[in-house]
């Protein structure tokens, strides 16, 4: 969703804008190529997007800043350039194609790899040390509630009676494991994707704490934007967009105050506008092309 992103962003020549997610600096690219004055900034958790971005971003070195930070650290990369507000802020959650099409990092049920899916390869804790330290009640509550997969329970079951005989390596063996834990009918009628999808798609947000991260984050990015500005977020599951859809709509209707009360007496003053009441979806071309766009979702708010 490259042109609706950018189109929503409605960049100004002279603006400050902070991509959240560099990735392969796709975004970025085009906001850098709208630049003549401003300034774009960029981060990612991940060094291999960092130095990827680097090459992508080169020849518009002089006015593009990149960190290897996790957006959550956003006032702090934006203290240390000096820059107290800006026009605009891009995040494109969820996981890159390159860290998924990368066998090393361990994020694909359909490539047999070691257990990783560290977005932030600095950080201690991967997949494989949840799926074989985690209790079967914690595990359950990370499938049932991340992953939203209805065989939870069997899943968490399967995964500790595996780990008892010898610790489970590979995303390979996971993937095997889960499967087992389908009952055959549904194995026979078929089910609505791999049968790991949902349950890798738990691991990988808990290991990286990504919806903690998005929830901490939106608030403090709005009170970031100038009169104007703008906030931009495409998701990619339910559990993401559902943080964000809540997030604007609080910060464009914060009052607290009962519905009968005639005037306001809580003081929560509106941040901005909605920009987008219902999602911005991609094109069927776009889903033709590239059909992990399929669930891709916009939303926009402009603060006031």
């Amino acid at each position: 969703m490259l042109n609706e992103a950018i189109d929503a962003l409605n960049i100004s020549p002279d603006g400050i804008y902070v991509d959240c997610t560099l990735g392969g600096a796709g975004h970025s690219r085009e906001i850098a190529k709208r630049l003549i004055g401003g300034r774009l900034i960029g981060l990612d958790q991940d060094i291999d997007a960092i130095n990827e971005a680097g090459k992508v971003l080169e020849y518009y070195s002089e006015k593009v800043s990149i960190f290897n930070e996790n957006f959550r650290n956003i006032e702090y990369v934006l203290d240390s350039c000096q820059i107290k507000e800006v026009d605009g802020i891009l995040m494109d959650l969820g996981v890159s194609s390159h860290q998924f099409d990368t066998d090393s990092r361990g994020f694909s049920y359909m490539l047999d790899a070691p257990l990783d899916m560290r977005m932030d390869r600095r950080n201690k804790i991967g997949a494989k040390e949840i799926i074989n330290g985690y209790s079967e009640q914690e595990l359950c509550r990370v499938i049932r509630e991340y992953g939203e997969d209805p065989y939870a329970r069997q899943i968490a079951r399967r995964i500790v009676e595996a780990r008892e005989r010898s610790p489970i390596e590979t995303t390979g063996e996971l993937s095997d494991i889960i499967k087992r834990a389908y009952p055959v009918r549904k194995h026979r009628e078929g089910t609505k994707g791999h049968p790991a999808k949902r349950t890798f798609q738990a691991i990988r947000i808990e290991v990286n704490h990504e919806l903690e991260a998005l929830a901490d984050s939106i608030d403090k990015m709005i009170g970031l934007l100038k009169p104007g500005g703008r906030i931009v977020v495409i998701s990619f599951h339910s559990l993401e967009d559902r943080i964000v859809k809540n997030s604007f709509k609080r910060n464009e209707s914060p009052c607290i105050c009962p519905p009968d009360f005639p005037i306001c007496v809580c003081g929560r003053v509106s941040k901005g506008k909605v920009l987008t009441k219902k999602p911005i979806i991609p094109t069927d071309l776009e889903t033709e092309s590239n059909p992990r766009a399929k669930s891709a979702k916009l939303r926009a708010f402009e603060h006031c």
